[in-house]
């Protein structure tokens, strides 16, 4: 039986890959999920006590440092969990050929493109988020050349603290919200990026390297805010603003839609429209209410 550890348990991917696979069937393959108390990514004494005591042929790296605007002063902790800790975990699993699947993030690019950026446009990352998640690729792929990188962004889900779920509850609590219209990107349902990783074990094919995975289409934040109000039946007014009237410690990239035509075409997967995945996770929690 193959053994699938997962870090990071308890953030919202985690969830949606557990929820994922309790639901479908995977025959021969046991799913271990583990949280920071269990696993510990940036001590690597922690890590290699673990590898010693535990035989397994997949490593999920779900765990990350995520405090985007909070990284531009804890510069030292996010490059601890993800540049140190995914370094921790890519020598581990090159030592004990394991496949190591990390997940990375559309802000290791500065925002400048005008198209779709597929995996080989340079990256440039504005803000030190971004930075450490850079380095987390390049170490993974430094210290075990077979890695399979993600590259996601604007994720979000029932689970946790994302978009969609600030814009549920400020809905409910405000008359008017101002959002940021020209940031453009893809949101991507956690749950479409647990699925591009349950295809990858299924699939066992040797996958290696960088591929971008989100939704297909794109908007921006405001435009978002729109959809979400759209299905759900709202009547708040939502106005749009610019970066500059929203400022924020971090630099967002202005542009950062991926093109997911790699992923797509290795899986042999047709990804969903980022609308049509919002539909389902908001039908999934009974809050799916179109207007006429």
């Amino acid at each position: 039986m193959k053994k699938v550890v997962v870090t990071g348990a308890d953030g919202q991917l985690a969830k949606c890959l557990a929820e994922l696979t309790q639901s479908r069937p995977t025959a021969g393959i046991e799913f271990i999920y583990l949280n920071r108390q269990q696993l510990d990514i940036s001590d690597k004494n922690v890590v290699e006590a673990f590898f010693f005591s535990n035989q397994i042929d997949y490593l999920v790296n779900c765990a990350a440092y995520t405090a985007v605007d909070l990284a531009e002063t804890e510069v030292e902790k996010a490059f601890q969990v993800n540049a140190d800790g995914v370094r921790n975990l890519a020598e581990e699993c090159y030592e004990n050929q394991v496949k190591f699947i990390h997940i990375s993030t559309d802000y290791v690019f500065d925002g400048h493109a005008q198209q779709a950026m597929d995996e080989q446009h340079t990256c440039n990352p504005l803000s030190v988020y971004g930075k450490s998640k850079l380095e987390g690729e390049r170490l993974a792929l430094q210290y075990h050349a077979q890695s399979i990188i993600l590259r996601t962004a604007w994720v979000y889900s029932e689970y946790g603290k994302n978009f969609l779920n600030t814009m549920l509850r400020l809905f409910a609590e405000k008359d008017q919200l101002n959002i940021v219209h020209d940031q453009h990107g893809t949101p991507t349902s956690a749950h479409d990026l647990a699925m591009a990783i349950y295809l990858i074990i299924q699939a066992g094919q040797p996958l290696s390297g960088i591929y971008h995975m989100v939704n297909s289409g794109d908007t921006t934040w405001h435009g978002f805010a729109e959809e979400i109000k759209r299905q759900i039946g709202s009547h708040i007014q939502l106005n749009p603003i610019s970066t500059s009237q929203y400022p924020t410690p971090a630099h967002r990239p202005a542009y950062s839609v991926l093109s997911n035509e790699k992923l797509a075409q290795t899986l042999n997967w047709q990804i969903p429209h980022w609308q049509t995945s919002l539909q389902h996770i908001l039908q999934k929690t009974g809050q799916y209410n179109p207007t006429a």
